[in-house]
């Protein structure tokens, strides 16, 4: 796609947008077993004769036939691999209910201080305060955040903070003679691990059905609450892009109720410095680190998913914890008065992750965070005006969050799906958005852009977009049943890939 089809005058019409992770004019990369060979080493090492006493049955009967690369032929191919990559660095990643947004360097450059990124979690505590330090630090601020008492930062990601949040209303309740209480109640815009995580921890799972406008239906809520109830797991702002208004009459009903108020916070990008869900009523919310406060998802590794607790909660929160004393920050490994549900992993957490997001809090400080909020729900809704002029949105009538969503009626009649609407998109040089989610919605595709992309950024991305709608009700249909045809690998059939995947490479 040319930069004049977006709207800017350029002296080349094959340059790509800018924002643009276009990599069509690249080969597809072999694999190192098709570039080296088997019959040598990258580097020379003397033959060792090696005793059969020593490995036993153990010994190998068959050739490694490991390829054999030089460095420069090592270094060449993962950096040819890596400009086949679409990543935040290379154009805008629309991934709705994922936030990719972009990563500021000064957070890597902390995240990798000698005494962060070598720490180990096995040193003497005398040896990490400044670690400790940071961890004690994030923790007061995530606190401050939502208005709650406590925080457990062990978990590792949003679903594993789900997991830890019920794992702490499953304890409260027994404590309270209430371990009976065996249902948990899920709304259908949730998140899908909301249920799994019920369902992982011995609850029946009791829908919720969501009201035309894509919100929780509080009557529906309070016809489901019983004796049984023991939590309620929603999601807000929910995977619709919208914000639950009755999110406090919910709380209130489920804790009259005798349950407690679980709240997905993987979307709390939308919302940071402008509500505390604390105050909506919540009892236990996981933060996605890597979402809401930088780094993409990974970062290089695990995420991190700390979870923030209610005054009814806390004592419940898992070890180990980071507390102040007089000498200096101690890892807390036994919880307060036995009431803690236990450990939830060996260690505290992802470090790095924790050094990113502090650094990113620090950076903004309190105001920045509320307008990096308020800009990432600005942006979502500069997208949903821009293409609601040829998408079909179900909820176009009312103000998104931080996401837009549409449904796949604009192409009725098209002979274009969904799912090749998306493989078009990297013909014109972005990933596609997220498709057939939320459930809710017939061939859903959810678009995010956060508050990281710039006007031109925005104003690209809608053109192309605008422009696939409108070839595809022109009839264009071999530009999208084909698609990609520019990028160095062509369709796939996931669906096989997934089932029947190649782990083993043969001649």
């Amino acid at each position: 796609m040319s930069m004049n089809s977006v709207g800017r005058s350029t002296k080349s019409d094959q340059v790509a947008p800018s924002g643009s992770g276009d990599c069509s004019l690249l080969p597809a990369e072999p694999l190192l077993f098709e570039i080296g060979s088997t019959e040598h080493s990258g580097v020379d090492l003397p033959d060792i004769e090696v005793d059969d006493k020593r490995l036993g049955n153990f010994r190998r009967q068959t050739p490694l036939e490991l390829p054999g690369l030089s460095e420069p032929e090592n270094m060449r191919h993962y950096v040819r691999l890596s400009r086949l990559n679409y990543s935040i660095d290379a154009g805008l990643y629309p991934l709705g209910s994922c936030t990719m947004k972009h990563n500021p360097r000064l957070n890597e450059k902390m995240a990798r201080l000698p005494g962060f990124a070598d720490v180990h979690p096995l040193q003497p505590v005398s040896t990490v305060q400044g670690a400790l330090g940071v961890i004690s630090e994030l923790a007061h601020w995530l606190m401050t955040l939502t208005n709650t008492s406590a925080v457990a930062m062990s978990p590792k990601a949003g679903a594993h903070g789900e997991m830890c949040g019920m794992m702490a209303i499953k304890a409260a309740h027994a404590a309270s003679g209430q371990g009976h209480r065996n249902i948990v109640l899920v709304p259908e815009s949730a998140h899908g691990t909301n249920p799994a995580t019920a369902a992982f921890l011995g609850y029946k799972v009791v829908p919720i059905p969501a009201k035309s406008d894509g919100t929780v239906d509080v009557s529906a809520v309070e016809e489901a609450l019983s004796a049984d109830v023991a939590a309620i797991m929603l999601t807000n702002p929910n995977t619709c892009g919208l914000f639950e208004p009755d999110v406090k009459k919910i709380a209130d009903a489920v804790h009259k109720a005798g349950g407690y108020f679980y709240c997905d916070g993987a979307n709390f990008n939308a919302i940071m410095g402008v509500i505390r869900p604390g105050d909506l009523g919540i009892d236990a919310m996981h933060i996605n680190l890597h979402k809401t406060f930088s780094t993409p998802h990974g970062g290089g590794g695990p995420g991190a998913g700390p979870v923030v607790l209610s005054d009814a909660l806390a004592p419940f929160a898992p070890v180990p914890f980071v507390q102040k004393s007089n000498e200096g920050f101690v890892v807390e490994e036994h919880g307060d008065g036995n009431s803690s549900f236990g450990r939830l992993c060996a260690f505290h957490g992802q470090m790095g992750m924790f050094t990113r997001a502090l650094t990113y809090m620090l950076s903004h400080g309190g105001d920045g965070l509320t307008q990096a909020a308020k800009d990432a729900v600005l942006n979502a809704n500069y997208l949903k005006a821009r293409l609601q002029e040829e998408f079909s949105m179900p909820y176009g009538d009312q103000p998104c969050m931080h996401e837009t969503l549409s449904d796949d009626s604009f192409l009725e009649g098209t002979g274009v799906t969904t799912l090749d609407f998306a493989k078009a998109m990297i013909d014109e040089g972005y990933h596609p958005m997220t498709m057939y989610f939320p459930l809710v919605v017939h061939g859903a595709m959810l678009i995010e852009p956060t508050e990281s992309e710039s006007l031109y950024a925005l104003d690209a991305f809608a053109q192309t977009m605008l422009d696939l709608a409108k070839s595809a009700k022109a009839g264009d249909v071999e530009r999208f049943v084909n698609a990609p045809t520019k990028a160095p690998l062509r369709r796939l059939d996931e669906t096989g890939a997934a089932r029947n995947p190649v782990l083993k490479w043969s001649k």
